[in-house]
């Protein structure tokens, strides 16, 4: 997908991708620049509540104490 940038700098998101990552006007987006390649990253309206439950399954608990263990 390809977008022109306007004079003022103003760019648009396709459609495909606003619905993907359910992006709507008024969320904030990061740009990350590497030097190299340009990314962009919506950044959701409440970060915490988009984390929740993403740790689920990953047995951190134990992770961490076997980590604690390996530290000393």
């Amino acid at each position: 997908m390809q977008t022109a940038v306007t004079k003022g700098g103003r760019t648009v998101i396709p459609a495909a991708i606003r619905k993907r990552y359910q992006i709507e006007a008024g969320d904030r987006l990061v740009w990350l620049d590497d030097g190299q390649i340009i990314k962009v990253i919506p950044v959701p309206a409440d970060p915490i509540r988009a984390l929740r439950g993403l740790g689920r399954g990953e047995r951190l608990v134990e992770k961490l104490l076997e980590a604690r263990r390996q530290d000393k």
